[in-house]
C-alpha cells in the first residue's frame, strides 16, 4: 500500500478533499498532520513534516500550495530521504507573492509592529514578522527528490510561472503537469494515480 505524507494548504486541513480522495478513492495509507501546529511560518511547517520523515517511511510526501512548498521544503532539508514529492500549486514564490500583496508601508508598518491582521477565506490571525523572514530563505528550496508538479494555468493565488521557473531550473522535476484549473486545484484528484505512477509507485 502506497504510504503518503500530505501537507494540507495555508487554509486546508488535515481532512481536506484532496487527502480523503487519496485514502477513500485510491486506497492509499495517509498520514496527514496539523501543519500549523509549530506556528504559521514556512519554517515551523516544513517542521511538521519533517518530525514524521523522521519518524516513518513515506513513498510520496505530497502538499498543496504552503503546504507544496513545506514538502519542497523538507526534501531540501532530507536529501538522503527515500520518497517521491508530489507538489500541488506549491507556493514557490510566496515572499514575492506577499511583497505583491500588500504595498511597502503595509509592510514597514508589519515590520515595526511584528503583527499583521491576516484576513482570508475562512481564517483570521495574526501574523508575527518571522513568516516574512522565513518566506524570504524559504521561497525557492532546492529539490532533492523526484517531483511531479500540478498547477492550473488560470491560478490566480500562486502564479504557474513560478512553478515553470521551477522545472526548467530544476532537474528533479519529472513533469510539470498543468491544468485548467483554479487554486483550490479540484480537477488535481485525477491526476494523483499518474503522478505516482510517473515517481515509480503504480
Amino acid at each position: 500500500m502506497m504510504r503518503v505524507l500530505f501537507a494540507h494548504g495555508f487554509e486546508g486541513s488535515p481532512d481536506g478533499g484532496k487527502p480523503t480522495h487519496m485514502i477513500e478513492e485510491l486506497g492509499w495509507d495517509v498520514v496527514a498532520p496539523v501543519m500549523s501546529a509549530n506556528g504559521w511560518t514556512i519554517e515551523q511547517e516544513t517542521n511538521v513534516l519533517l518530525e514524521e520523515i523522521d519518524a516513518g517511511d513515506f513513498d510520496l510526501v505530497a502538499g498543496s500550495s504552503m503546504g507544496g512548498l513545506a514538502a519542497a521544503n523538507a526534501s531540501a532539508l532530507r536529501p538522503n530521504a527515500s520518497f517521491g514529492l508530489l507538489l500541488i500549486a506549491p507556493a514557490f514564490g510566496l515572499a514575492e507573492m506577499w511583497h505583491n500583496r500588500l504595498s511597502t508601508s503595509e509592510m514597514e508598518q508589519w515590520q515595526k509592529m511584528d503583527a499583521y491582521e491576516y484576513r482570508g477565506f475562512e481564517l483570521e490571525m495574526t501574523l508575527d514578522w518571522d513568516f516574512m523572514q522565513t518566506a524570504e530563505q524559504m521561497s525557492w528550496p532546492r529539490l532533492n527528490h523526484p517531483t511531479v508538479i500540478l498547477h492550473g494555468i488560470p491560478d490566480d493565488v500562486v502564479p504557474i510561472e513560478n512553478s515553470r521557473r521551477v522545472t526548467q531550473e530544476q532537474a528533479n522535476v519529472v513533469e510539470l503537469i498543468e491544468l485548467d484549473d483554479g487554486h483550490r486545484m479540484q480537477q488535481s484528484k485525477s491526476h494523483f494515480e499518474r503522478a505516482a505512477a510517473l515517481l515509480g509507485h503504480n
